[in-house]
């Protein structure tokens, strides 16, 4: 992949987090929290921004979402690795919890 491509690339991710994210907030704000790992204040902020703004900010070359999935215990639950297939939704449920609580940990 040439790093022209990986640049255009990082922008539309970043365009359709932003538009994804500020319609998340606007239609459930906790819900949003959550599933976006933001702050309250950083919730704010992306609800509040323009068109133009967000336009502006999705054009940097810097990827504005992470993985929050940041560690092998995360990755085992959410692959379902070397579990059988009837404990599936306890793993997820389960790395949700995880990956939840160190959003609150971080804010």
């Amino acid at each position: 992949m040439e790093a022209a491509q990986i640049l255009a690339e990082i922008r539309e991710a970043n365009l359709s987090y932003l538009m994804l994210a500020q319609s998340l907030i606007r239609a459930d704000r906790e819900q949003a929290l959550y599933r976006l790992g933001v702050s309250e204040e950083s919730a704010n902020l992306i609800a509040a921004l323009t068109p133009a703004q967000m336009m502006k900010i999705a054009s940097g070359n810097t990827l504005l979402c992470h993985m929050r999935a940041d560690d092998e215990m995360v990755w085992g639950l959410l692959t379902n690795r070397n579990r059988p297939a009837a404990n599936e939704s306890v793993s997820r449920l389960h790395a949700s919890i995880l990956m939840a609580g160190r959003h609150q940990e971080a804010a």
